[in-house]
C-alpha cells in the first residue's frame, strides 16, 4: 500500500503536524479551485488539531465544513461531533455557517442520512450513483481500529454504493450517521490523526496484517485510498519498528 506515515513525540505534537499537513493540502487546492472542502472526525485529539487549524491566518471563508460521522443526538449534546467541531474550529477560524454542513443528528437515524445524502449530492451536483470526492478527509482510529463509524464486523463496510447511512453502535447503545467506504475511497487526500498507547495494536494490525477490512476497518482507506498519511504520537506508533 502506499501510505506514509510521521510519529511524532506526543499527541500535541501530532496535531499540530496533522494541521499543518491539513493547511497545505488545502492551499494546494485552492490554487487550482475557488473553495475547498473539509470532512472532519470528532475525539480529543482531533480537538487538539482544531485548536491549532483555527488559529492559522487561513481563508476558511474559502472551505466547506462536512462530517465524518456523528452521534445521533442534538447538536448542544456534549457527546455532538458538530458541537465539539463548532467550539473548537468553526466559530474561532470565523467558518461561514452555511459552509458547516452538520450531519443533523436529532432526527431519526434514518432521516438524518437521508438529509445528509440529500445535501452532499445538493453541494457537488451529484447524480444517482456517483460519489462525492472530497478534497481532504480527516479520519480517527480507535483501539478496535474502527474508523469513521464502520465498526469491527459491521455488514455497511463491505458498501460502495452507498453515500452515507445510520448505524447502530452496539458497544455504545448508540446510533450514528456515517460515510460509508465508496466515499472515504474516493477522497482525493486522507488524513489519520491518532494518539494513545491504547491504539498501538490496531495500528500495527492496519499496516502490518493482512487486508481484512470486516476486523479492521480503518484498512479501507489505509490500503486502498489515495493520498493517504498518518500522523501518530510514540504510544500509538510503539509496535511499528
Amino acid at each position: 500500500m502506499s501510505v506514509r506515515w510521521h510519529t511524532l513525540p506526543d499527541a500535541n505534537a501530532t496535531a499540530e503536524a496533522a494541521a499543518h499537513h491539513v493547511i497545505n493540502l488545502l492551499e494546494e487546492v485552492l490554487s487550482g479551485q475557488e473553495s475547498a472542502t473539509l470532512a472532519i472526525s470528532g475525539g480529543s485529539t482531533p480537538k487538539l488539531m482544531f485548536d491549532r487549524l483555527a488559529a492559522t491566518k487561513f481563508r476558511w471563508d474559502l472551505v466547506h465544513i462536512f462530517w465524518v460521522d456523528e452521534r445521533c443526538v442534538e447538536p448542544t449534546d456534549e457527546q455532538s461531533n458538530f458541537r465539539m467541531a463548532n467550539e473548537h474550529l468553526v466559530r474561532p477560524a470565523h467558518i461561514p455557517q452555511h459552509h458547516a454542513h452538520r450531519i443533523h443528528g436529532e432526527l431519526s437515524p434514518p432521516a438524518g442520512a437521508k438529509r445528509y445524502v440529500e445535501d452532499i449530492r445538493e453541494f457537488f451536483g451529484l447524480d444517482q450513483g456517483q460519489m462525492p470526492r472530497f478534497d481532504v478527509v480527516h479520519l480517527g482510529m480507535g483501539p478496535d481500529a474502527h474508523t469513521a463509524s464502520l465498526f469491527p464486523g459491521q455488514p455497511l463496510i463491505d458498501d460502495r454504493e452507498q453515500i452515507a447511512a445510520a448505524v447502530y453502535v452496539d458497544k455504545f447503545k448508540m446510533w450514528r450517521v456515517t460515510l460509508l467506504p465508496g466515499v472515504l475511497l474516493a477522497a482525493k487526500h486522507t488524513v489519520f490523526l491518532v494518539a494513545g498507547d491504547d491504539k498501538a495494536e490496531a495500528v500495527r494490525s492496519v499496516f502490518h496484517d493482512e487486508y481484512e477490512p470486516k476486523r479492521f476497518p480503518a484498512q479501507i482507506a489505509s490500503h486502498q485510498g489515495r493520498g493517504v498519511t498518518w500522523f501518530l504520537d510514540q504510544a500509538a506508533a510503539r509496535l511499528m519498528d
